[in-house]
């Protein structure tokens, strides 16, 4: 008899630079499902309903990044409490003929904190107020904080954002870029790759000594923040455990075991990151 074909895939735009099919696709090589396969796919805002529409039922799930995790939400059939809050979901799974909409950002951030020994912040700054942003807001809310310092370049722009804030509970703070105060317990930065690079030498020199930096840019690693953070024997973690905790939830998630080989993932993730930056 024919092993059952299961797909799944990450769909955004742009997307070939996507580390999540060469997770999916170790965790898959590890678990035994010789008939699964996971791609990328390039999709717009505009296609993806679409794209949606078209899927056979052989598809077991899609993984979701820019500009896709808060546009997906009017499509999905059910939506998790966490990602109706976050305001974007990152994960659909099909099961039982429907869409369910999940959001496995904020287990992967908390799973990363606590994997690097970062203890529960008394106080935190969020630099960027994007989708990723809001899903740190409900990790720290997960860490037991109850207020943060939200770092935009424009304040008049963290509506949603703050109305994110507002369903977490998480009483929030905007600061622009010019005017904030770095002295903090832990700073996540969310901003792509170099956008904080101008802020390096600012949060690192006001970092306390027992302040901890995380950057969820994985490439190119250490960034400037890293770096300037390092320099000065701060607590720095990098972007890569994340996408790692988030894609293995997916995964669990997309498969229905529990079984998800962390660690291949992540030696397969750290491989091609490593590939990368020598090509």
């Amino acid at each position: 008899m024919s092993e059952t074909i299961r797909r799944a895939a990450v769909l955004g735009s742009p997307v070939a630079h996507s580390l999540s099919p060469v997770l999916h696709r170790a965790a898959y090589a590890e678990m035994g499902l010789g008939g699964w396969r996971y791609d990328a796919i390039e999709c717009a805002e505009d296609g993806l309903a679409g794209l949606m529409a078209g899927l056979g039922p052989e598809w077991a799930g899609l993984s979701l990044t820019m500009p896709l995790k808060r546009a997906v939400l009017p499509l999905l059939d059910t939506v998790s409490d966490l990602a109706l809050a976050v305001g974007g979901a990152n994960t659909v799974v099909f099961r039982d003929g429907g869409r369910h909409g999940d959001n496995t950002d904020v287990y992967g951030i908390v799973e990363t904190l606590t994997e690097a020994g970062v203890p529960a912040p008394s106080s935190a700054v969020v630099l960027g107020g994007g989708a990723t942003a809001a899903s740190a807001l409900a990790a720290l809310r997960e860490t037991g904080l109850a207020e943060a310092t939200l770092v935009v370049r424009d304040p008049a722009r963290a509506g949603e954002t703050l109305r994110v804030a507002e369903r977490l509970g998480v009483a929030v703070t905007v600061r622009s870029f010019d005017d904030f105060d770095p002295a903090a317990g832990l700073v996540i930065s969310t901003l792509p790759s170099g956008a904080a690079d101008a802020l390096a030498e600012r949060v690192a020199a006001r970092l306390p000594d027992k302040g901890a930096v995380f950057d969820v840019v994985y490439a190119p690693w250490p960034t400037a923040l890293a770096r300037a953070v390092r320099a000065r024997g701060r607590t720095v973690v990098g972007g890569l455990p994340m996408l790692l905790h988030q894609a293995a939830r997916q995964v669990g998630l997309m498969t229905g075991r529990t079984d998800v080989p962390v660690a291949a993932m992540r030696a397969a993730g750290e491989a091609e990151v490593a590939r990368r930056a020598a090509s």
